[in-house]
C-alpha cells in the first residue's frame, strides 16, 4: 500500500514514451511526404526518406525545411 515504483520502472517508461513519440513522429513525416506532391516538397523526396529516419532531428527538418509554403 502506498509504495513507490522502482526508478528502474519509471526510467523504463519513460523511455517507452520518447520512442513512441519518436516514432509517431517519423510516421508522421513518411506519411506526410508520400501523399504531398512533389512540387510542395524542397529537393527530391528520396532524399527525405533516409534523412527522416534520423532520430528526432530527421522529421523536425522535414516539417520545418521540406515543405514549400
Amino acid at each position: 500500500m502506498g509504495e513507490k515504483a522502482p526508478q528502474g520502472t519509471l526510467a523504463r517508461v519513460a523511455i517507452a514514451v520518447a520512442a513512441m513519440t519518436q516514432i509517431s513522429f517519423a510516421v508522421l513525416a513518411f506519411w506526410d511526404l508520400a501523399h504531398r506532391s512533389p512540387a510542395d516538397v524542397r529537393g527530391p523526396k528520396q532524399a527525405w526518406v533516409p534523412a527522416i529516419l534520423v532520430n528526432w532531428i530527421g522529421p523536425a527538418a522535414y516539417f520545418v525545411f521540406g515543405i514549400r509554403r
